[in-house]
Formats: C-alpha cells, sequence, structure tokens
C-alpha cells in the first residue's frame, strides 16, 4: 500500500499564517500538523511509502523536514508544478499527478495534509480490509447548520455508499465526509480515467462521489475527532485546545 498526503495547496483563507508557511508544517502542541498523520501512516504495516505532494513554493520547506520526519516508511517529497492558486492542480489533479509521476500500481490511502484528526488509521484499514472495497472516513455531525459546509454520504445499513454530495444546500444526511481515501489496487487507474474525462479535479471528495456510481464504496464511521482548520481562529482554537489537554495530563 501507498499513502499520498496532499499538500499543494496555498490555503489562502489563513493568511497571514501560511503566506510563507505551508498549512500542514503550522505547528500545534509544538508539532507540525504532518507529523500527527505520518505518527498514523506508520501504525499501518501495509504502508511502504509516503508520497508528499506540494507545489514549487513550499517544495523546499516539505524536503528539509521529511528529513527528521517521524516514523520508519521513506517519505518523497514530490513537486507538483504549480506556484499560485491560479495554476494549482486541484487536490484529484494531484493525486493523478503522483499517481502518473510514481507509476503506482497498489492500493493507495489518500489523506489531506492538513488534517488534523484523533481516530485511529489502523482501525480505519482493518475496517477496508473487512468490507474489501473502497472506502470514505464519514463523522456523525451534530450541527444541522455546518452540514452544508462538508460533502455528505447517504448509506445504506451495511455501510454502503448510497450517495455523497459536495456540500448541499439540503443535506440528505448528518455523516460529514473528511479526506481519508482507501482506494483499492483496480481503483487507482480510474483516478486517470476521471482526470481524463474531463471532471472537477478540484476537491479530493469529487472522485469517490463519481466513483460509488460505478463500484461499490463503503464508509467508515469514525468515533474521534477531525477538525477542520480554515482560519487563524479555528487553528488557534485548536492550538489551545490541545495545549490545554497538554496541560492537563501533567
Amino acid at each position: 500500500m501507498k499513502a499520498i498526503i496532499l499538500a499543494a495547496g496555498y490555503a489562502t483563507r489563513l493568511y497571514p499564517l501560511t503566506i510563507n508557511t505551508p498549512k500542514a508544517l503550522l505547528p500545534i502542541n509544538q508539532k507540525p500538523i504532518i507529523n500527527y498523520i505520518v505518527e498514523e501512516l506508520n501504525t499501518v504495516p501495509e504502508i511502504d511509502e509516503i508520497y508528499v505532494v506540494t507545489n514549487s513554493r513550499f517544495a523546499k520547506q516539505f524536503s528539509s523536514w521529511a528529513q527528521n520526519a517521524p516514523g520508519q516508511i521513506p517519505i518523497v517529497v514530490i513537486d507538483d508544478g504549480t506556484t499560485s492558486d491560479a495554476n494549482k492542480k486541484g487536490a484529484v489533479g494531484d493525486i493523478g499527478f503522483v499517481i502518473d509521476q510514481k507509476q503506482i500500481d497498489d492500493e493507495l490511502l489518500v489523506i489531506a495534509g492538513d488534517n488534523f484528526f484523533t481516530y485511529s488509521l489502523r482501525d480505519y484499514v482493518d475496517f477496508y480490509r473487512q468490507k474489501n472495497h473502497d472506502c470514505v472516513c464519514v463523522k456523525e455531525w451534530s450541527n444541522k447548520e455546518e452540514l452544508s459546509q462538508f460533502g455528505i454520504a447517504l448509506l445504506d445499513t451495511d455501510g454502503r455508499v448510497l450517495d455523497i454530495e459536495e456540500k448541499p444546500a439540503h443535506p440528505k444526511s448528518n455523516l460529514a465526509v473528511f479526506a481519508t481515501y482507501l482506494y483499492q489496487r483496480e481503483t487507482v487507474p480510474m483516478i486517470l480515467e476521471y482526470l481524463q474525462a474531463g471532471n472537477n479535479p478540484d476537491a479530493p471528495g469529487n472522485f469517490p462521489a463519481w466513483l460509488y456510481r460505478r463500484k461499490p464504496v463503503y464508509a467508515y464511521v469514525f468515533s474521534g475527532e477531525c477538525y477542520d482548520i480554515g482560519t487563524p481562529d479555528s487553528y488557534r482554537d485548536v492550538c489551545k485546545l490541545f495545549e490545554t489537554e497538554r496541560e492537563t495530563a501533567r
């Protein structure tokens, strides 16, 4: 299994914090966000390589970070050649770029580089093995007013995806989709097929929203937390929360 960490965005909503620093390298409790992701990836024995796809503005910073990244899994930093929001490839575009550049012929775990979460990737992979199908990751979201900010999944009683809609005006469920995906080996070429057909390359949830109509996709419902760090205020709130938790644990 290969893992792709998506870190090629420019996080303009977080300016000025991310003008010179990529979002994934912002610290929470004195540790870059991406370190938490890599530590979780290292709990999955099947993963034998991690690709961090970024842009030309931040490639050197990620290459420096990778020299002392946690864990034992080899990390390869890939520059997608973009320089701004105006010419970015989009998340699905970056996934396709890595697949093409590295000729990936393997299972694939894709995760957003700004995901700060407390659930277990090992448990998620175990669920994926049990279902033996492609999987998305969802959480029951209690705030109904915020549901329209997410991709929303509708499931059957066995957890199979019946519908995924990006940021719907009228959500069909309270299950918010988060950017962590598990794809079978035979699904990986379909990402290139999706892109070659001219489909939307932006949000990573666009691909599973297309995929579930073509083959079974299941949803892992996690019980931990996953934080959307989209603004300076939300970043400060998460930093404060986890600094408080650390002090409480002492």
